[in-house]
């Protein structure tokens, strides 16, 4: 079958000296309908469409500029390369102003134009084919760096790796590609899981070996800017997932030098345990010991269990030998008032050596979406939520708020509590009345599930986490299972299947990015 040609219109007062260039297009696979005006130029756009369109500058009657809006108006979409003698700057903004795709300065040669064409018209088509080279390469790399030897910081770095990938790959819209980074991050959650189930355990006795944790974010990165004298905005966005973070980072390259570290969520990735974690520097077990009339024994009512940030986060520092004088500051965002009110009155914060917040936008977003037709419309996959997420930010109060900061001589350190995994797999749960109703993890007496579906954890203190009396265990989800009971199995898959959720085990919830943006 003939490859089919395509498409240059060339507008050119002097079309009759470039007939070189016309047999060199043809050659490499161009078809070029030449005129010798703007106004020949607009009635061919007119009557016929084109791929590309070489605009001459300076041409009699209609010059290059009047004739590029003229066409710009029957065609937004078509891709111009404007062509001229004059190296006027002025000239040059003014065209890119106009929409054109690139700009040549004569006298050009026919590789220049071939070239020119080529970039525009072929850029995605290249990108895509060099990709997938470039995907395989690095899929076969991270699969050998999976083994025995695998360590905490193996792991972050390959899933940095996943997830620049995962984007990269979404950009260039090809869904074979996007299929073969999915299920490659499907391959090393496995991995992953199994990593955690041997290791974690180790990692609450051994502070030496073990990764930042929840309870490690404030004495790593939020005192030493407190011991150094400057003002820290201490911001925890509720369920930032690292990918997510990645597409929200460059909208801030204008305003902060940003450096971005990671921590381990614990477990279970869930807020009551994660958050209040990170602002008590102390593991959920510990918390219910030095404060047991705040933690109680409604372990899975947020509502309660999270009130008490503020006090934590104070008493961490006291703890650590800091001084916080006058006091700290301590907001909860939960709506938009609240939100906009801390946009405002950034200016009058500046008294306090320590100001936390606290962003519960993003975890709205994660769960409305279970809940919303309309969202998982607009959100149906990994791609078009991420892209969400970056519309959200880039409109969002939080965004504007770090630029009122960024304008004060205070460092920010954003972070998260936990990430989510969307859930696609659901497993059978056995517990009885008293059982938690968390999809992601369970703590109750004598529970069950498949084994190779969730860690059963059968001696809480060891994990960190608090006892509820004798054969109390916890169950956490690995990879991207969710607990369903007996009762109407079928029903509840249904419903929570394609959702996201977190307080389980996934690279997704648990590898979290740790932020330090200074103001420029």
């Amino acid at each position: 079958m003939e490859e089919v040609k395509r498409k240059i219109l060339w507008a050119d007062d002097e079309i009759e000296l470039l007939r070189s260039h016309h047999r060199f297009l043809d050659e490499k696979g161009y078809q070029v309908t030449p005129v010798n005006n703007g106004k020949d130029a607009i009635e061919s756009v007119r009557n016929d469409s084109y791929d590309i369109v070489l605009l001459d500058e300076m041409m009699p009657g209609l010059d290059g500029l009047s004739t590029l809006e003229k066409i710009k108006e029957l065609d937004p979409n078509i891709p111009v390369v404007m062509i001229t003698k004059n190296e006027e700057e002025h000239l040059m903004n003014e065209a890119i102003g106009r929409r054109i795709n690139d700009y040549l300065t004569k006298p050009v040669n026919p590789s220049q134009i071939f070239m020119a064409c080529k970039k525009i018209l072929d850029t995605r088509q290249i990108r895509q084919s060099q990709a997938g080279q470039n995907y395989v390469a690095k899929a076969n790399q991270i699969r050998s760096e999976i083994g025995v030897d695998t360590n905490w910081q193996t792991w972050i770095e390959l899933y940095r790796k996943i997830c620049e990938w995962e984007i990269e790959i979404a950009n260039l819209g090809d869904p074979s590609l996007q299929q073969m980074v999915t299920e490659q991050r499907r391959e090393c959650n496995k991995d992953f899981c199994r990593f955690i189930e041997k290791n974690y355990a180790t990692w609450i006795d051994n502070e030496d070996d073990s990764p930042p944790l929840s309870v490690d974010v404030v004495t790593e990165y939020v005192m030493p800017h407190i011991e150094q004298g400057r003002q820290v905005y201490f911001i925890v966005v509720d369920c930032l997932r690292l990918d997510h973070w990645m597409v929200m980072e460059p909208q801030l390259a204008d305003f902060f030098n940003i450096r971005r570290s990671y921590h381990y969520s614990i477990l279970p990735t869930a807020t009551p345990y994660s958050r209040n974690a990170i602002f008590s520097g102390l593991f959920p077990n510990e918390i219910a010991k030095k404060y047991p009339t705040l933690w109680g024994k409604a372990q899975e009512n947020e509502n309660s269990l999270n009130r008490n940030e503020h006090q934590f986060i104070d008493d961490q520092i006291y703890d650590m030998g800091g001084e916080l004088k006058p006091g700290s500051h301590y907001v909860k965002v939960l709506d938009t008032n609240e939100a906009q009110a801390l946009t405002k009155k950034i200016g009058s914060l500046r008294k306090w050596p320590l100001v936390s917040v606290v962003y519960n936008f993003l975890d709205m977003l994660v769960h409305g979406r279970a809940q919303s037709e309309l969202l998982k419309e607009m959100a149906p996959d990994e791609k078009a939520f991420r892209n969400l997420v970056s519309s959200w930010f880039g409109h969002s109060s939080l965004y504007e708020t770090l630029k009122n900061i960024a304008k004060t001589d205070a460092v920010v350190i954003l972070t998260t509590d936990h990430g989510a995994v969307r859930s696609n797999r659901s497993t059978m749960v056995h517990g009885d009345r008293e059982t938690s109703n968390n999809l992601r993890y369970k703590y109750g007496r004598n529970l069950r599930c498949e084994g190779r579906d969730a860690m059963l954890i059968e001696n809480p203190e060891s994990y960190g986490l608090p006892s509820t009396g004798i054969g109390s265990n916890f169950l956490i989800a690995k990879e991207d299972f969710s607990f369903v009971y007996p009762t109407n199995f079928n029903e509840y898959q249904r419903q929570y299947k394609d959702s996201f959720q977190h307080g389980g085990v996934s690279l997704e919830e648990m590898i979290l990015p740790v932020a330090v943006l200074e103001p420029k």
